[in-house]
């Protein structure tokens, strides 16, 4: 897909932005704190339906304001078909989205239609946060190429809701009622097990392959994924530890706490990564992300969000990626930055078709 033009109203710092946009490469210059990675979320949250940064749809309201609106027109690779998507919310109300001017009756229905890739500063948490930040990673790309896996992590969530209320209520649970969640849980995390598992089993190559290029040197990295189901069928996993599940007040087991583990030389990254080493392995694993997706959809390519990805790297590492995202298996790239020289750099080496924002106290000029 690719953008041609956005028009923004109050969304966060972002009062009234309309661009017209290079189907190649947009590079937004600027300050920390102006508005570039606001932008990019705005671009974000058409493809996801929320924010990269903040669940709740209400804080990324501009101060004062009581409506934000995020529109745009997108054309397909092919140059055939187009789309217009509008996603708008007044303050206290649902939000609204929008497709070719159809409101959509369950937000799951867009999840897909405009595959993206955003890399970010926060992309460290990755490796440094908790296991919470893995799983949402997992569920993201996946969710972009499959419908079904969305439904069963929704099915999954649900009835674990319900299991976690029983089990906190002060009378014994039902029974009856706890195998009928149980099994249900089972049912549905065993195929969500199944789905990641081979997601990271078909990554971890790609991801490999990307990180030897940026770093351009013998440092072994690879992926492993962590599961109760991995112990056997998880029902009976579930069944087993119930007693203890009723202590502690809520469910110990099932595919909600899976983890990613991710290594380096074989030992843990978070422990034995440099700044360097964190900041490259996450955007590699970014880049194995969109070329994942370049494979698992043949019509389109993702777009790719790269924020303020230069800093903290040394010249040898920002080199290699600048050659990596000029090549021509990249399609529409937004690339931000404080520093110029790192975008002229870029532009130089992908000759392509490009242009340049600056961006000051949410207003963008070009």
């Amino acid at each position: 897909m690719i953008l041609q033009k956005l028009s923004i109203l109050n969304y966060r710092n972002l009062r009234e932005v309309t661009l017209h946009l290079s189907p190649k490469l947009n590079c937004l210059i600027g300050s920390n704190g102006m508005g570039k990675t606001n932008l990019l979320d705005a671009v974000y949250y058409l493809s996801f339906c929320r924010s990269a940064f903040n669940p709740i749809d209400s804080q990324v309201l501009m101060h004062g304001q009581d409506f934000f609106v995020i529109e745009g027109q997108y054309l397909s690779d092919d140059e055939v078909e187009t789309e217009h998507i509008y996603c708008g919310m007044k303050r206290g109300q649902r939000k609204l989205f929008k497709r070719n001017q159809k409101a959509y009756q369950r937000l799951a229905q867009h999840i897909g239609l405009i595959p993206l890739v955003f890399v970010s500063p926060a992309d460290q948490q990755l490796i440094s946060g908790g296991s919470d930040e893995r799983r949402r990673f997992l569920d993201l790309v996946i969710s972009q190429f499959d419908h079904s896996y969305l439904e069963h992590l929704m099915a999954y969530n649900k009835v674990l809701q319900q299991r976690n209320a029983l089990l906190k209520q002060e009378g014994e649970p039902d029974a009856a009622l706890m195998d009928i969640l149980e099994t249900e849980m089972a049912q549905h995390g065993e195929q969500i097990f199944d789905r990641r598992e081979r997601f990271v089993a078909e990554l971890t190559p790609i991801f490999q392959k990307i990180y030897q290029h940026i770093a351009a040197g013998g440092e072994q990295v690879s992926l492993g994924y962590v599961s109760h189901c991995q112990r056997g069928p998880l029902l009976d996993i579930i069944r087993r530890d119930r007693f203890k599940d009723r202590v502690v007040g809520y469910s110990l087991h099932g595919i909600h706490r899976d983890d990613l583990d991710m290594l380096l030389g074989g030992y843990s990254m978070r422990r034995e990564g440099s700044q360097g080493q964190t900041k490259t392995y996450a955007l590699a694993l970014r880049l194995a992300q969109y070329e994942f997706l370049c494979r698992s959809n043949r019509t389109t390519k993702p777009l790719l969000l790269l924020d303020d990805i230069f800093d903290k790297l040394d010249a040898r590492r920002v080199e290699q990626i600048v050659k990596l995202v000029a090549g021509d298996h990249f399609g529409q790239i937004f690339i931000t930055d404080t520093n110029r020289d790192h975008l002229d750099s870029i532009l130089a080496e992908s000759g392509s078709d490009y242009r340049l924002f600056f961006v000051q106290d949410g207003k963008i000029e070009s």
